[in-house]
């Protein structure tokens, strides 16, 4: 079996079995959108699964963990993102109900909701960890000797994520400490980078994985992997990220239209005239 094969193999086993996983746990839990909290540590998981490869000797056998400094940085810069992510989403749930687009699909389908969530919400999640995460696996399953020059797209990767990290973490904590503050409510966060772009972290986000293209492009057939940051950005813009978040928000909150009419959607850009 090829470094590749057996990157990809292990990544659909674990992967896989870690969205079933928290599947069983959400079911016990009556709460789908835990699986929220596990997304990032899916593509952790990928990543150190990836640079592991245990498949190609048996599932309990020695593998072969030994990373060069280039997938070593890989794994570093994942695992920050991923776990970043997990802790944060975790800590704004707390305390809080099931969310309310996992509600509205337990009142539609109703008992199915157990089996549908399995697939249309977990393991969908999976597949699209598997997807998105192929710049990952790719530079884990790479063949790099142990003292490999760095060359300028690594230069790149790291200050792109720099700039992505940013974006996330920076956006998410003013955001925190916005909501924390009882005379906010009601209003519109339009301070801090969010007076650059109306949404910071998933532009971050998506900044962050085109870092992980740029990384893989310094291992062969990285630039094959191009379709991942591609899917994830428009995952951001047009699916979950922001289509979804402002669908309604106008209709509840009139002044985010002024907001809208001054502040760029996801490429931070100085304030407009309302």
């Amino acid at each position: 079996m090829s470094a590749l094969a057996s990157a990809w193999t292990s990544a659909s086993v674990f992967v896989l079995g870690f969205f079933v996983l928290i599947w069983v746990v959400s079911v016990f839990k009556k709460d789908a959108s835990i699986v929220d909290i596990f997304w990032g540590l899916g593509f952790v998981l990928l990543a150190w699964t990836a640079a592991w490869r245990p498949i190609a000797d048996g599932v309990f056998g020695s593998g072969a963990f030994e990373p060069a400094p280039r997938q070593w940085l890989g794994l570093a810069l994942v695992t920050i993102w991923g776990v970043r992510l997990a802790g944060y989403i975790g800590w704004r749930n707390r305390g809080h109900d099931e969310d309310y687009r996992y509600q509205a699909m337990r009142k539609r389908v109703g008992k199915a909701f157990v089996w549908r969530s399995l697939v249309t919400v977990f393991l969908l999640q999976g597949a699209l960890v598997l997807l998105i995460g192929a710049p990952h696996v790719v530079l884990q399953s790479a063949d790099l000797p142990a003292d490999h020059g760095w060359v300028w797209s690594d230069v790149l990767a790291v200050l792109l994520f720099a700039v992505g990290i940013y974006f996330e973490a920076v956006g998410d904590w003013q955001m925190a400490r916005f909501k924390a503050d009882p005379a906010n409510k009601g209003k519109v966060m339009d301070r801090g980078v969010w007076a650059y772009t109306r949404h910071p972290n998933y532009f971050g986000d998506a900044v962050c994985w085109w870092s992980f293209f740029v990384l893989a492009l310094g291992v062969p057939g990285g630039l094959w992997t191009l379709p991942a940051p591609i899917l994830m950005t428009i995952l951001l813009l047009k699916v979950s990220g922001v289509a979804l978040l402002e669908k309604t928000i106008v209709e509840r909150r009139p002044e985010y239209a002024d907001y809208i009419a001054r502040t760029n959607a996801f490429i931070p850009g100085p304030r407009r005239s309302a």
